[in-house]
């Protein structure tokens, strides 16, 4: 056979396949895609924020630092833990004051904001007023409202005490007495983020449908009734969203504390909470490496409380 039959008897070659054509992107993709270019510089920025004191007080926390943070220090492990949970003189009372200040501050707020917001959604004459001045506790910085309250407060000049007077009832102490410093913040705490609670509390409310309700009404409910079984369950995420938030919030606050009460929560430590006995480790006896370990196990603690109740709203809403 010659070389021509032979270059006769091969196959054709397949013909080139075309080339692939990326489909052009819809602007929804693009704007998608925008987006994230336009956000990802701040959230670095953020996220570098949170991680890096996280991480730098972690690593902290396991030093015996003292003095000064850039001070020469070396490793301890656990130790600083393990002293912090053994201190059973100034951890665990100012444990138990920070739960005792949140549930106790926070239990108020949602019951009064509840009910502040359920007066408040029916329109009436003067709500704009109303809302204006609702709203102001919240402007006003805690430090401010903290010195107020000690003056309003104060056992010897304090209109308080005046008022008291006048109506016939026995003076108190207010923030003067170890036993009733710590009620008297959550009073004070109660009075300046109430307004928050109805607020948020409010605007849930105003989104609920009008249909549910208006049949239990027909169903010849009353007013608890329709309240009970209607209002507050649709109102659950809403309330458990509030909840979330007033709650971390209240566990971290700090500038009330310290602007009435000074360092250490006052003489017989009434009223120090975790983030008081923490700012005294760092700036009053400079236990570095003591102070980052009592931080570590307040973020933890707060962690998980915010899962608890994330879990039990999940709960109730199933």
């Amino acid at each position: 056979m010659s070389r021509t039959d032979v270059s006769e008897a091969r196959p054709a070659a397949p013909a080139p396949r075309p080339a692939r054509t990326r489909p052009p992107r819809t602007f929804e993709q693009a704007n998608r895609r925008l987006k994230w270019t336009m956000l990802a510089p701040a959230l670095l920025f953020v996220g570098a924020m949170i991680i890096f004191p996280l991480v730098f007080t972690l690593n902290l926390s396991f030093t015996d630092a003292f003095g000064a943070v850039n001070a020469g220090k070396k490793n301890v492990g656990l130790s600083n833990f393990t002293d912090a949970l053994g201190d059973t003189r100034r951890f665990w009372p100012a444990a138990r004051r920070t739960v005792i200040f949140t549930i106790g501050a926070v239990a108020l707020e949602t019951v009064l904001g509840l009910a502040l917001a359920m007066l408040m959604r029916k329109a009436f004459r003067g709500m704009r007023w109303v809302r204006t001045v609702l709203i102001i506790p919240l402007l006003t910085t805690p430090v401010a409202i903290g010195i107020l309250w000690l003056l309003i407060l104060d056992p010897t000049n304090g209109i308080a005490n005046h008022l008291l007077s006048s109506a016939g009832l026995p003076r108190q102490e207010f923030l003067g007495s170890v036993s009733q410093s710590l009620p008297t913040l959550m009073l004070i705490d109660v009075w300046q983020w109430t307004p928050m609670m109805t607020l948020l509390l409010l605007a849930g409310l105003t989104t609920l449908p009008q249909e549910p309700e208006e049949a239990a009404l027909v169903d010849g409910a009353n007013a608890w009734q329709r309240f009970r079984h209607v209002i507050l369950p649709m109102l659950g995420p809403t309330l458990a969203t509030a909840l979330v938030l007033r709650a971390v919030d209240a566990l971290k606050t700090f500038d009330i504390l310290y602007a009435t009460k000074g360092a250490g929560g006052g003489s017989d430590f009434e009223a120090e909470t975790l983030n008081v006995y923490a700012y005294g480790l760092t700036f009053d006896y400079q236990e570095y490496g003591l102070a980052a370990a009592v931080l570590v196990l307040f973020t933890l603690f707060i962690i998980g409380v915010v899962v608890l109740l994330r879990r039990r709203a999940g709960k109730d809403a199933a």
